[in-house]
């Protein structure tokens, strides 16, 4: 269990440590007010993509404009004017009146008429300030409306962009608790349906109106640091942006141009809406991409926390409100841990464009989940911290980024041109990864070899055999990596690849068929290539086999290697060494593993050389199903040479050249192979199928020397006389192209026969 959780936390250690380190970072920055503003405006953009809300018609307004001061020819109203508009509004029954306009001295004419209109009018509230802001002085409440203790407070409370986004319930002065000119008017309101504040039991700090709980403003409540949570406030939700509630002038009233029930049963707020009355205010909804700021009137401002208490009261409606600072941490810590995953599980896809493509789904996927996610929760009454959550995502996505890089960039890079992928991830990321020994698995092991590539090296420079080499290899490694083979080792033109090792899967000898089937079509490229640098074309023989090996490292502490051991890799060996140019030879285990899919075309038992039992090997040309690769075997049509030409041959010994030469005849000839003759069956010797001979050809008299030497493999086919089919896997440039024209004159002259 502990070896298990040890290697569980070796294995995600990146996650484990930048998560915390990321987050507690994010945390640091955020609790300095360094993303405060960028908080603010995911809030203010929130608030405005929220579905408009109806109207709250309870509450009316009456808007002093400047049409109003333009008709009665003054900037200051007269009480006069007042208690004229005030004895209209008494006249359609509201349930409350409330005057957002200063009046604590007299403004003549008119004032003992609007004192007494304070005094008889129990529903009618009036405003003082009471905290004054830098510059601007406290403002003293009218005097009668005081003694009938019916004046509220409008301050506002202001964040550092000057933006309005906290309402006030009430706040202290002078050791006197003064409640809100909004809430006084909505306790008028509710007053009416047996709804008044109270407290909770075990809870000092919050309320209850209604069903509703009214929990004060915390000076770190959602995106706010150390903000001034003096008094009882709370978080302003506004139903929407200017304009929002049933307005009419001053002149509508005072001139009789509303209905006379317009007032009935509301609560009407009379204050300035003109831009010279400086009473003007920007909230989260004067905020646009595409217009200038448009701020509110600080008597709608009034008029939307009046609606708020009223609406929580009665309708339920939601309080705006955020998690604890414990809450929020720990949800920075999941956005930092969402991050650090993504880009730990994704470290090791080797093609760039891929790991492009993933790493930009992924956290577009993450990012589109966090913001639609928050913005939900935002539409239920939840402010939830989505910068810091996205600073967690980001930061720990470029955090292993760099890790990466810096740590294991150059590493892979090494490493991985002598490795795959998969086996420098093996050693990298886990504990035991560097430890000697191994275990034992099935898997599917292919090995590769070009034919007659030794020859072929003997006639080229040190430079073209590595160029050569290159190439081919270029070819091979990336497809092989398509399949998502493991290069165990390259053995000059050999390849050894394994398919369960460092990773099982299910569909191993699935993967390693069609690796072999892509690897052949990909031959073709190859020669091109090699046709361009003038360099000889070059066929290569596969072979694949399946069974039970010891995988692990093998050598040394001060040496060692990634490697399998085990028959079944004699055996692979064994049975690409049958293979003939182009061709694909399996076992049995490997091809009852793959099933029916397989594209089998032709079935032999073999008795290799080391290994007790015959083994049936199959040739496949091609694989069905998910991957879909044919190969199209060029077929060999013989001519009979006009005359036969003169050879001798050697049978080769694993990679020695037998002693003994032996004479035959070359009588047919194909594409690619021929049949052989033997001059003397009792001094000749037929050689075995599926073996390898030296050839030379000899001139018809044999006095001058043999020609260059041929390498072949003896084919299984059956023959009438004594002789043998041969497969060229070597011709020297020269004996190739005079074979060549003796094969394309012979088959010019069929084709002409055939014409006649």
């Amino acid at each position: 269990m502990r070896a298990k959780l040890k290697s569980l936390f070796w294995q995600g250690r990146g996650v484990w440590i930048t998560t915390p380190c990321i987050a507690i970072l994010v945390i640091l920055i955020r609790s300095a007010g360094l993303l405060q503003s960028w908080e603010w405006s995911v809030f203010d953009q929130y608030m405005r993509l929220r579905p408009q809300e109806s109207p709250d018609n309870r509450i009316g307004i009456v808007g002093i404009n400047e049409a109003d001061l333009h008709n009665l020819e003054t900037a200051i109203i007269p009480d006069g004017i007042y208690a004229q508009l005030l004895e209209k509004l008494i006249a359609q029954q509201p349930r409350a009146i409330g005057l957002d306009v200063y009046r604590d001295l007299p403004v003549e004419p008119g004032h003992q008429d609007l004192v007494r209109i304070f005094e008889s009018t129990p529903y009618l509230v009036g405003i003082q300030k009471v905290a004054g802001e830098p510059g601007i002085q406290a403002v003293a409440p009218p005097a009668a409306l005081k003694k009938k203790d019916r004046v509220g407070a409008n301050d506002l409370v202001f964040d550092s962009d000057r933006k309005i986004r906290r309402g006030l319930i009430y706040l202290s002065a002078d050791g006197e608790t003064v409640y809100s000119f909004s809430l006084h008017l909505a306790l008028h309101y509710l007053e009416n349906h047996g709804i008044a504040p109270k407290s909770i039991e075990g809870n000092t700090n919050s309320w209850q109106l209604g069903q509703k709980i009214f929990a004060p403003f915390e000076a770190n409540d959602g995106g706010y640091v150390r903000a001034d949570a003096g008094g009882y406030q709370i978080l302003l939700n506004y139903r929407g942006a200017s304009g929002y509630f049933d307005t009419v002038s001053l002149m509508d009233i005072l001139q009789d141009r509303v209905p006379p029930n317009w007032g009935r049963d509301r609560i009407i707020l009379i204050g300035y809406v003109a831009e010279s009355s400086n009473d003007l205010f920007y909230t989260p909804y004067s905020s646009s991409l595409f217009e200038s700021p448009k701020p509110l009137a600080g008597v709608e401002i009034h008029a939307h926390l009046t609606s708020q208490i009223i609406s929580a009261a009665l309708d339920n409606r939601l309080l705006l409100q955020n998690w604890s600072e414990l809450q929020e941490w720990l949800w920075i810590f999941f956005w930092s841990g969402v991050g650090a995953t993504l880009r730990w599980q994704s470290r090791y896809i080797g093609e760039k464009r891929i790991l492009l493509w993933f790493s930009s789904v992924s956290f577009l996927v993450a990012g589109g989940t966090l913001l639609i996610g928050t913005y939900l929760a935002f539409l239920g009454g939840w402010w939830l911290p989505v910068v810091p959550g996205f600073l967690g995502l980001g930061g720990a996505v470029l955090a292993i980024t760099v890790y990466v890089a810096k740590t294991a960039q150059d590493i892979r890079k090494t490493f991985g041109r002598y490795l795959s992928d998969q086996v420098v991830a093996n050693l990298l990321e886990s504990p035991e990864g560097l430890k000697l020994g191994g275990e034992r698995r099935k898997i599917t092991i292919m090995t590769s070899d070009l034919r007659g590539f030794t020859a072929i090296s003997e006639r080229l420079l040190p430079e073209e055999v590595i160029k050569l080499l290159n190439i081919y290899l270029h070819y091979m490694a990336d497809t092989i990596a398509d399949y998502q083979g493991t290069i165990d080792e390259f053995q000059g033109d050999g390849i050894l690849v394994l398919f369960g090792a460092p990773t099982t899967r299910k569909d191993d000898a699935v993967r390693a068929i069609a690796c072999a089937c892509a690897m052949q079509l990909k031959m073709a490229m190859v020669n091109q290539e090699m046709k361009q640098m003038n360099l000889p074309q070059l066929t290569m023989g596969i072979g694949i086999n399946t069974g039970e090996v010891v995988v692990g490292n093998i050598g040394s502490e001060k040496r060692s290697k990634y490697g399998v051991v085990g028959t079944p890799v004699n055996i692979t060996y064994r049975i690409e060494s049958y293979t003939i140019g182009g061709q694909i030879l399996i076992s049995e285990q490997t091809l009852e593993d793959v099933g029916s899919i397989a594209i089998v075309e032709e079935r032999k038992k073999v008795l290799s050389k080391g290994i007790q039992k015959p083994i049936t090997i199959y040739q496949v040309n091609g694989i069905a199903g998910k991957y879909n690769l044919f190969l199209s075997p060029e077929e060999e049509v013989f001519f009979t040479l006009c005359e036969p030409i003169p050879i001798q041959y050697a049978v080769l010994e694993v990679k020695d050249v037998g002693n003994q030469l032996f004479k035959g005849n070359l009588i047919r000839l194909s594409a690619n192979e021929a049949e052989i003759r033997v001059k003397n069956r009792e001094q000749s010797e037929i050689p075995p199928g599926l073996s390898n001979i030296k050839l030379n050809l000899l001139t018809p008299n044999q006095q001058l020397e043999p020609s260059e030497d041929i390498y072949a493999k003896v084919l299984e086919k059956p023959v009438e006389q004594d002789g043998f089919y041969i497969h060229f896997t070597f011709k020297p440039p020269n004996i190739a192209a005079k074979l060549g024209s003796i094969y394309k004159s012979l088959k010019l002259t069929a084709e002409n026969r055939e014409g006649l």
